[in-house]
């Protein structure tokens, strides 16, 4: 099976990585030239266009910033859908709305082809193992033929039902991620004030009912200073919005979304767009005139499980499918 990835960025880079480190087939494509060099002098082969890679190849993953560039790529005169045919994959691992991938969708279906929708969740250094977690939104006969591919690129593997659903159920866990980044940074900056040591600090939230994914990762990079969770604030804006646009189509009107998407937005203000998401701690800092610091975390999280062969998550008692 001939594998083509375009979008070789923080997330994109590892997923495309995993499966040429795992012996596939794989074409790459990226608007960074020494992105495609690295990949190029590993192995994997180049193209001129996503045009050129669908016809080429059997499965096309995109791997993009916003929906705006997966439209671009897809529906451009040279873009994915010029050459696209019966039979072939598209998986879109982007965090996007979920109407987008339905429309685009449409498109690939009319081509004969299936798309998924199938985002990933868990950090890039779980993505840079193969351990990173995968929704996966399509028909069942997509989904089992493209089975290979995200086992190979994540652990925990779950189908979602119809296609859409993987980025509805993706950008809602972005936003409990966001939500929980922005009580952390209250949380230890409060503490800091408070004349608390942040060592010992950071371990009784972590021994808590308190505790969480993004406490036990992005708190390190926080109390180690480089805030260095290979995401930016820009994303988070993007993604928090997604959400609370679905809630909003629904007329739902949401408290805590709409705050937490003016606190990035200030923080984008403030240091802009493409500033580590961690840093929206800084404007606590300043407004308390305080470091928020520690001794002995380390400067980026590193995946210590090893790579396992992924697999699919079976869920009890679902009525959807």
């Amino acid at each position: 099976m001939k594998v083509g990835f375009i979008g070789l960025g923080n997330a994109g880079g590892k997923l495309a990585g995993s499966l040429l480190r795992n012996g596939f087939d794989l074409t790459i494509h990226d608007l960074n030239n020494s992105l495609v060099e690295e990949f190029l002098s590993q192995g994997a082969k180049g193209v001129n266009s996503p045009k050129e890679m669908a016809e080429k190849c059997d499965v096309i993953i995109t791997c993009l910033p916003s929906p705006k560039a997966c439209s671009e790529v897809m529906e451009s005169e040279n873009g994915v859908l010029a050459g696209l045919s019966e039979g072939k994959v598209w998986l879109e691992m982007s965090t996007t709305d979920e109407a987008e991938i339905r429309r685009i969708g449409s498109l690939v279906y009319a081509l004969g082809a299936l798309p998924i929708d199938c985002p990933v969740s868990g950090g890039c250094h779980r993505a840079d193992t193969g351990n990173i977690s995968i929704f996966a939104g399509c028909k069942r006969e997509a989904f089992d033929k493209a089975l290979p591919i995200l086992t190979t690129m994540g652990r925990r593997v779950l189908y979602t039902g119809d296609l859409g659903t993987a980025s509805t159920l993706k950008v809602m866990t972005n936003y409990l991620a966001t939500v929980n980044l922005a009580s952390i940074s209250e949380a230890l900056t409060t503490m800091k004030m408070l004349g608390m040591d942040m060592n010992v600090t950071y371990e009784a939230i972590k021994a808590s009912s308190g505790t969480s994914f993004v406490h036990e990762t992005e708190s390190q990079v926080i109390l180690n200073g480089s805030r260095d969770i290979s995401f930016t604030m820009d994303l988070v804006s993007k993604d928090v919005g997604l959400f609370n646009e679905l809630a909003q189509r629904k007329g739902l009107s949401l408290e805590i979304a709409p705050l937490i998407v003016e606190i990035f937005k200030d923080g984008e203000k403030r240091y802009g767009p493409r500033e580590l998401s961690p840093n929206i701690i800084k404007r606590l800092e300043e407004r308390a005139n305080v470091e928020v610091l520690g001794d002995g975390f380390p400067a980026e999280m590193i995946d210590d499980e090893p790579e396992e062969k992924g697999y699919e998550v079976i869920i009890k008692g679902r009525q959807d499918i």
